[in-house]
């Protein structure tokens, strides 16, 4: 426990600096973490000998690196689909055996964790609501939160036991509660104008990001490990602290794309 206090209090002053400044410093650091994030994923595979594309992967996030120091459009978007998919089957046609699992985890991999991941600079980047960045990290830790301390007083009822046994329906209410009540305190106090779709982002990116933080377990599960990492002691790898991050930044993305005027 000591140890994973001391690495959380090194961890946010760090974060929070990031986050404030936005910009470069903010596109640097995500490309680091999709970095950091996608080997990760790859390594767990590789624990049952599927063998992803780690050049690829390393290719399709320096790609998106260099469209997004541009204002980020739809046809830069789908040439990035379009360029990942074709590095990920021509780098195929050089193997001495074609492997459909590699294959399809790389193209997952880079999908799930770069192309999810990559919402938060799309957010940062926004001309008018680039502030609701916060929320992406507030509502995913205010969940992880509320939902740990309401399921260790009051669950009782198991949410999965199949993937996530400690989990419960109790900790998932309490963590949706928690976020839309540490949402709303954010909406009132830093952006009062738009505070109904606050405490609606908080709401609908806790329970989305409560799927992020079982599909994470699904993987981890089905490659055998405990953490993805050891990056950062006491809370394991990149992936275990960005699990929920993953599925709620494209969630609060396109909340602000389709709902906020």
């Amino acid at each position: 426990m000591r140890i994973r206090i001391i690495s959380a209090l090194l961890a946010i002053p760090l974060f929070l600096f990031v986050v404030v400044k936005k910009g470069m410093i903010l596109d640097i650091s995500v490309f680091l973490l999709a970095i950091i994030g996608l080997n990760e994923f790859f390594n767990a595979f590789q624990n049952i000998d599927i063998i992803p594309s780690k050049s690829v992967g390393v290719l399709s996030i320096i790609f998106m690196f260099i469209i997004t120091l541009k204002p980020i459009t739809l046809e830069w978007m789908m040439v990035w689909f379009f360029m990942s998919m074709l590095f990920i089957l021509v780098n195929n046609l050089f193997k001495k055996k074609f492997d459909m699992l590699a294959l399809s985890v790389t193209a997952m991999g880079i999908y799930y964790i770069v192309f999810f991941m990559y919402h938060i600079v799309f957010i940062s980047h926004h001309s008018k609501y680039s502030d609701l960045i916060w929320m992406i990290f507030i509502v995913a830790w205010a969940t992880d939160t509320f939902a740990y301390f309401t399921g260790y007083f009051f669950g009782s009822r198991k949410l999965c036991p199949s993937i996530s046994p400690k989990k419960t329906v109790e900790g998932a209410v309490g963590g949706v509660l928690g976020s839309i009540g540490i949402s709303a305190l954010f909406g009132y106090f830093v952006m009062p104008k738009i505070l109904f779709h606050c405490v609606i982002i908080g709401c609908v990116g806790s329970i989305i990001g409560q799927f992020g933080d079982l599909t994470a377990s699904i993987f981890k599960r089905y490659t055998g490990i405990k953490d993805y990492g050891k990056i950062m002691p006491g809370h394991g790898g990149i992936l275990d602290r960005f699990d929920s991050i993953l599925f709620t930044a494209p969630a609060v993305y396109y909340y602000i794309v389709f709902f906020i005027k």
